[in-house]
């Protein structure tokens, strides 16, 4: 291993794996490292297939770390975007930085990039304009919009296979890669950054090695929000007041949600119900999906969801999210995110709780028993049935059952009450790091990419943003 580097990257989800690809083609004489605390994406697997429930995997969740981050276990979907639009409205903020027009080329570049290395080249929500608009407009008559954008579908099976072929290609251009090896802390030195300190997280008896670099990029994903919190306290690395998304995976009959799959394969709607008027969104459709489980920090159970190109269920799954902005005196959402989870935990016995929503509205909890005959048969059979409202937050919950209802007359039979509620689904963002127009942060010669920083978020965006930081470092 090299003793100093051209460019150190923490992390190996897709913004460090694109911004390595990148430097390859700009310049093969720089000295990269990606350091990952989990496995290389071939010896990642979740138990939970074979065995039915969360073994929680020690040191960390298969499903949150390792090569590719959870891009390899999500359901695969790539944003693209519109030509006539003149902003972006799924994604993150990248546009802000490098402008629009710019974004576009750069999705662009990077969506040859996933069909080079074997993404499908079908795109999804491009046939049907004509009943997408009739959508819209019932949508827009119940105070909710609809985002409809291309998308490409790897699947999660496919995602497996392409990041493997990414991971081969980075070792055979000479990108030195370190796997389940945690950094520990930031060098810096006279608010400069100079490198990271490691430690194998196989061994907690082994000490702490430094490493040097020219150059440190944060590409930690959402999974390493909290550490990135830690870092910008320590090394007052400037940020700004944040959101956390808090919400819900809703499951519901295929049958439901038949045109928006067939037209758009993922409705993203958008909508600020009363009384509070706070935004909430449906986020990451899956059709003919499943709902998964997985683990963050401190044996946090989050749910999620995704889709096979090849396995199908009956149900299409997605999440309900209301975004939470803190203010003074309060400024820690991530923290606040936390604490919804752990209530909910420990409501579940360390398990992701499910109720069905004809139950919330009767005011009762949610039985095994019931789930049993339920017409909508639960994918994540690990879920404990119980009762969410207990710890989900009263502003949350209305928002959540607001929202239903505004979308069960766009779509019949989204208020359905067999559907079912499991929780809890946290979209985890650092407090937002500043950065300048080369993704530089308050601290010299160390930048922040990614969903973790609160730049992008979705794989697109952040693979995107490897791309442009790439460049950045090579002018």
């Amino acid at each position: 291993m090299k003793e100093n580097y051209d460019v150190i990257v923490v992390g190996m989800g897709p913004g460090a794996i694109f911004m390595a690809y990148e430097m390859t083609k700009l310049d093969k004489n720089k000295k990269i490292l990606l350091i990952e605390q989990g496995k290389r994406v071939e010896d990642r697997n979740c138990p939970i297939e074979k065995i039915g429930k969360c073994v929680k995997c020690k040191p960390f969740c298969n499903i949150t770390s390792g090569f590719s981050g959870a891009g390899a276990f999500s359901d695969g979907k790539l944003s693209l975007y519109n030509k006539e639009d003149e902003d972006f409205y799924v994604g993150g903020n990248l546009h802000k930085y490098i402008g629009v027009e710019e974004t576009k080329k750069l999705i662009d570049y990077t969506d040859k990039i996933y069909l080079d290395f074997g993404a499908d080249d079908k795109l999804e929500g491009t046939e049907y304009k004509e009943e997408v608009g009739e959508i819209k407009k019932k949508a827009k008559k119940q105070g909710l919009t609809l985002i409809d954008i291309p998308i490409r579908h790897l699947g999660t099976e496919k995602a497996h296979d392409l990041y493997k072929k990414l991971e081969d290609y980075l070792e055979e251009n000479n990108i030195d890669m370190l796997f389940e090896t945690a950094v520990e802390d930031l060098i810096i030195q006279e608010n400069e950054a100079k490198g990271v300190k490691i430690r194998n997280v196989k061994n907690k008896e082994a000490q702490a090695q430094e490493i040097y670099g020219n150059n440190v990029v944060i590409a930690v994903g959402r999974k390493g929000a909290n550490w990135l919190v830690d870092m910008c306290e320590k090394h007052k690395i400037k940020t700004e007041a944040g959101v956390v998304d808090i919400g819900v995976r809703y499951e519901l009959s295929d049958e439901v949600m038949k045109n928006i799959n067939k037209y758009m394969y993922e409705g993203k709607f958008i909508g600020r119900p009363g009384p509070f008027g706070d935004k909430v969104r449906t986020f990451c459709q899956n059709p003919s999906g499943f709902v998964s489980s997985e683990v963050y920090d401190n044996n946090l159970s989050l749910v999620n969801g995704h889709s096979y190109k090849d396995r199908k269920s009956k149900n299409t799954n997605l999440a309900i999210l209301v975004s939470h902005h803190f203010n003074y005196p309060f400024d820690k959402p991530i923290e606040y995110g936390r604490n919804v989870a752990k209530n909910l935990n420990e409501l579940g016995n360390g398990n992701v709780v499910v109720q069905r929503l004809g139950d919330i509205y009767r005011g009762k909890r949610t039985w095994e028993e019931e789930l049993k005959t339920n017409k909508i048969e639960p994918t994540l059979k690990s879920a404990v049935a119980g009762d969410i409202t207990f710890a989900l937050g009263y502003r949350t919950m209305t928002d959540i059952l607001q929202f239903i209802r505004q979308m069960d007359k766009v779509v019949e039979g989204f208020a359905n009450p067999e559907n079912l509620l499991y929780a809890p689904e946290i979209k985890f963002y650092s407090n937002q790091v500043v950065i300048d127009e080369r993704f530089e942060t308050s601290i010299k010669g160390l930048y922040s990419i990614g969903d973790g920083g609160g730049m992008t978020r979705g794989l697109m965006m952040a693979s995107a943003s490897g791309v442009q930081m790439a460049r950045n470092l090579c002018k």
